[in-house]
């Protein structure tokens, strides 16, 4: 029998990310097996789901506490598998709600345990890490300021880089992503991301509608742009437009085409999260906003120690970019943020330079650093209970 690796992805992301490795381990050593719970992209490069991804997915807490006995099940009978006939490294990737548990039970029996994605203990107030020292043998970072916060707790940490940075283009095409979209080569673009939830856009839709009011009464030709993930977020985006009367704006809306969408753009609206890091890859000017429930976000205010909520402006650990939050996420305050962007052509440039170097910073061939690190445990196990 050749080597085993056990890998749990739990969303999309984590199924392209998971994808990426397994082909990056395999073209190195053949004969190796991976096997657990993965998607579509990891089964399309070798991997053996004994189930599908999507049976982890939960959306919000509300959910996740609906289907906490069901998933308990699930990742109970998994464990059983896996320790019925150990593989050499598990990996869990993302997902650390399910995979952090996991692991620590089979780092006790002797198993490797890597977890891919660090979860973000550098936004929240780190009592997680306990948790996770006590899982792991090694965290793969994708941000380049994570493995010191690691290193201080006793967790090894590899900064491997990030995924979107290998496959992002260093000089994207605006005009070509013009074409794809049917759109004027001049006129004023805006993407308007409203996140990915129904939670997300359910906030933020009325907000970006009305922004893109405001600046439409400014560019008269503007053209909105607005890439929803799933139907129900569509249905959800719909409505608001429709309560706000806002029928006749010039705004497309996309079924996913998010980073064509950000590539036409000339400044882009976004909720915080992936997609904000997405469009400084991208190079483009954005403003984040983000609103959610008054009790929800005065926990989060108490819990979080970092100034900024966005992925750029950690990155860069500056206010390279405007977060507009809660009570200041107004109509007025967006547009006027997003049209000092579309005017200024020297920060617009100065801004794509900063980001350039970031790019520049993440892209490090994330997978085969990520196998680096990977190869050599297999064909090993732990001689003492750690």
């Amino acid at each position: 029998m050749g080597p085993r690796i056990a890998l749990v992805a739990g969303e999309a992301s984590g199924d392209l990310l998971a994808s990426h490795l397994i082909a990056a381990l395999t073209s190195r050593q053949p004969e190796l097996r991976c096997e657990g719970i993965g998607g579509p992209k990891m089964e399309a490069v070798g991997f053996d789901a004994w189930w599908p991804y999507d049976r982890l997915a939960v959306h919000g807490y509300v959910d996740a506490l609906k289907r906490y006995r069901e998933l308990s099940r699930m990742r109970r009978a998994l464990l059983a598998r896996l320790l019925k006939d150990p593989p050499d490294v598990f990996i869990g990737v993302d997902a650390p709600d399910f995979n952090l548990w996991l692991e620590q039970q089979l780092r006790r029996r002797g198993v490797h345990t890597v977890h891919f994605v660090s979860p973000s203990i550098w936004a929240w107030r780190g009592g997680r890490i306990k948790r996770i020292r006590a899982a792991i043998d090694h965290m793969l970072c994708l941000f380049p300021f994570e493995p010191a916060i690691y290193e201080a707790a006793d967790v090894p940490a590899t900064y491997v880089g990030h995924p979107l940075a290998d496959t992002f283009p260093l000089v994207p095409n605006k005009q070509e992503a013009r074409e794809r979209l049917h759109l004027p080569h001049a006129a004023p673009v805006f993407a308007l991301l409203p996140g990915s939830r129904e939670s997300e856009v359910a906030n933020l839709a009325p907000l970006f509608i009305d922004t893109a009011k405001y600046l439409l009464s400014r560019y008269p030709d503007a053209r909105f742009l607005v890439p929803l993930a799933t139907r129900e977020t569509r249905v959800i985006f719909e409505q608001a437009q429709y309560a706000a009367d806002a029928r006749d704006l010039p705004l497309s809306l996309l079924f996913g085409h998010a980073v064509d969408a950000m590539t036409a753009a000339d400044v882009v609206l976004v909720a915080s999260g992936t997609a904000s890091l997405e469009a400084a890859l991208l190079k483009r000017p954005m403003v984040i906003a983000y609103r959610m429930g008054d009790f929800q976000y005065r926990m989060m205010k108490r819990m979080a120690y970092l100034p900024w909520v966005g992925l750029p402006n950690i990155l860069c650990n500056e206010g390279v970019v405007p977060e507009m939050l809660q009570d200041n996420a107004t109509p007025e305050a967006l547009g006027e943020a997003l049209a000092r962007w579309y005017d200024d052509t020297d920060a617009r440039h100065a801004l794509a330079d900063r980001f350039t170097a970031l790019h520049h910073r993440l892209r490090q061939d994330t997978a085969q650093r990520a196998a680096d690190i990977i190869l050599p445990l297999l064909g090993s196990r732990h001689h003492d209970n750690p």
